[in-house]
């Protein structure tokens, strides 16, 4: 399986994850909030928001449109720190984002931190 194939895979695993933890939502939030040029945009979006509306779609594109896909990419460093307090209860999609970095970068962004 391709690198493509791989990510196309983890995606559909981190769509299943918020899915199952109740986090994936069927409205949109509004389209100011996803015009933030924040990182995560964190003063617009909850975390998981930022992952089906942004981040997701994004990915989904890159692959569809057989565009580059990013190689300098940590999403799970950010998603240990949101859900630090229910690391537990997040432990599947954290591991699905990182292993949707160790694909992408070549190296794990949570290696120090194990």
């Amino acid at each position: 399986m391709d690198q493509r194939q791989r990510a196309a895979r983890l995606l559909e695993r981190i769509e299943a994850e918020l899915n199952c933890l109740g986090l994936w939502q069927t409205h949109y939030p509004p389209a100011q909030a996803l015009e933030s040029a924040e990182p995560f945009a964190m003063d617009t979006l909850d975390f998981h928001q930022w992952l089906q509306f942004i981040m997701i779609p994004r990915m989904w594109a890159m692959l569809d449109g057989e565009h580059p896909l990013p190689q300098n990419i940590a999403v799970s460093p950010m998603a240990t720190h949101v859900y630090r307090d229910q690391l537990e209860q997040h432990d599947g999609l954290i591991a699905s984002l990182r292993e949707f970095d160790i694909l992408l970068s070549g190296t794990d962004p949570l290696a120090d931190d194990i």
